[in-house]
């Protein structure tokens, strides 16, 4: 879906959540998705990082966003309950979900990794992808049309040796899709779909690849297409699909 062509108000009058909103992948679409008629809200751990995403979108006339500071690696099911909440109170409804927010550690071999590194990338990768589309559901259900739409990653699909917690972490969004799609078939309004980006210059693939040249990757803009794509009215019907962008 690299090669869709969406119109420049794709998105008009829908509220997006875009979770890891300030960097990377999560700040390209929230910027994109705004450009293109979206209310997003914003959400990521650090409150000046969305501040200055949320100016940058008002500065461009684009709709107001809401900004929502929250560390996904402590948040209970009562905290992602009242976050919902708060966005019924600010905007008012939910359209979709993208959950961008990720997170890993150096890669190393299994005889290295500590509990703890696997408790934390499980608890940001898997947990709260699940427990904030929870908390969401009902907003959701309500939207004439929505869309859910989990970010994975290469090495959650096929395993190689390093990537370890972080590969099995994201290994599961796969399933999740799967069982989301299927225990929300009564709900026609509702999809949900898992996009995998691939090689693609961020500052994740930095961390992991730091001698590669960006001049060899494609950029993050290349995807945008496709996050419309999934997560706006011309997906309608598809549902519990993995789709793999730059393989």
């Amino acid at each position: 879906m690299n090669d869709y062509l969406p119109q420049a108000d794709e998105l008009k009058d829908r509220v997006i959540l875009v979770t890891g909103a300030t960097q990377g992948i999560g700040r390209a679409v929230a910027m994109d998705f705004a450009s293109r008629g979206a209310t997003i809200v914003l959400l990521a751990r650090g409150a000046r990082r969305l501040e200055a995403v949320y100016d940058e979108i008002v500065a461009a006339g684009y709709p107001e966003p809401a900004a929502i500071p929250l560390d996904l690696l402590t948040t209970t099911d009562e905290q992602f309950e009242q976050l919902a909440l708060q966005i019924y109170k600010t905007v008012g409804r939910l359209d979709g979900i993208v959950h961008c927010a990720a997170h890993m550690y150096a890669l190393s071999p299994l005889k290295d990794q500590r509990i703890e590194e696997w408790v934390n990338q499980f608890r940001i990768n898997t947990v709260a992808p699940f427990a904030l589309t929870r908390a969401c559901l009902p907003l959701l259900t309500r939207s004439p049309d929505a869309a859910v739409v989990f970010v994975g990653e290469t090495h959650g699909l096929k395993a190689s040796p390093y990537w370890g917690a972080f590969s099995v972490s994201k290994s599961g969004l796969s399933h999740l899709t799967r069982i989301a799609a299927d225990e929300w078939d009564m709900h026609p309004n509702l999809r949900v779909n898992l996009l995998v980006p691939g090689p693609v210059n961020s500052p994740q693939r930095v961390r992991t690849h730091p001698g590669q040249a960006k001049s060899e990757l494609p950029n993050i803009e290349t995807l945008l297409p496709a996050f419309c794509y999934w997560s706006g009215p011309a997906s309608q019907g598809r549902s519990g699909e993995v789709v793999e962008l730059n393989s």
